[in-house]
């Protein structure tokens, strides 16, 4: 069975970028970022790797709502520098790249979810919990640095909901860390009480009669933004990658 280690480049390289003493040392972020990924294949064992980066067009997201990620820390200039070098010794050690259009999100989320439907397994390596909605057969999310598999009943008991409400809970509470707006007055307890309650967010609506006037009143004027932000939130699973699985299949 064909095994891809998807790797979130971007996440990883600026993580271990953000541990070093000196932030200008792109030799040492090479050093330590090739040790990272050859101890993540000699863990996961597999048969094939993919180092995916952010592209610089601009997000669809980005333009449906021009706050998405307003206020994120900008890439250190010495990384933007450096990094189409660093993407070259990569690819020159076995660890070929997927550069995305834009976001790297969505191209990860349609590597696992094609491998996925092939009969596949595909291993997320981020810290990015947002791919926890890709419930689907056969993908696994890994956090390098805490050395473990992201612990879907650990997100869902800190939330209070199941992790197939998600985009639901995202869609009422919104998203602090990728401005995601979210009902204005709704937050994540208030969230989650619904969901468990009425289960989802369209029978939170359809239930809109049964609610406290006031509750009542903020979801029914935020409906828009709950499309909105749902839609933000929503990983695509089905872009147009024109590549090929064999380009990617690991060698010693």
């Amino acid at each position: 069975m064909n095994r891809l280690l998807i790797i979130d480049g971007m996440n990883l390289v600026r993580r271990i970028l953000a541990a070093q003493p000196d932030q200008q040392d792109m030799q040492a972020l090479e050093q330590r970022t090739l040790a990272a990924c050859r101890k993540l294949c000699q863990h996961h064992q597999p048969s094939h790797v993919v180092m995916v980066w952010d592209g610089t067009e601009m997000s669809w997201r980005k333009q449906l709502y021009p706050d998405y990620k307003k206020g994120r820390k900008p890439m250190p200039e010495s990384l933007a520098q450096g990094l189409p070098t660093l993407i070259e010794h990569f690819a020159s050690q076995g660890f070929n790249s997927l550069m995305a259009d834009s976001e790297a999100d969505d191209v990860i989320a349609t590597l696992a979810y094609k491998l996925s439907q092939s009969g596949g397994e595909a291993i997320i390596v981020s810290t990015d919990k947002g791919f926890a909605q890709l419930n689907l057969k056969s993908v696994n999310q890994w956090d390098y640095f805490a050395n473990q598999w992201l612990d879907i009943a650990a997100l869902e008991h800190k939330l209070g909901i199941s992790r197939h409400q998600l985009l639901d809970f995202a869609a009422l509470s919104g998203d602090s860390g990728n401005k995601i707006p979210g009902i204005s007055g709704i937050g994540p307890k208030s969230a989650a009480e619904l969901l468990r309650t009425y289960r989802s967010l369209a029978n939170i609506y359809n239930a809109i009669d049964k609610l406290g006037p006031k509750q009542a009143q903020k979801l029914a004027e935020g409906r828009d933004i709950a499309r909105l932000s749902y839609k933000l939130a929503k990983l695509k699973t089905d872009l147009s990658l024109h590549v090929r699985l064999s380009d990617y299949r690991l060698r010693n």
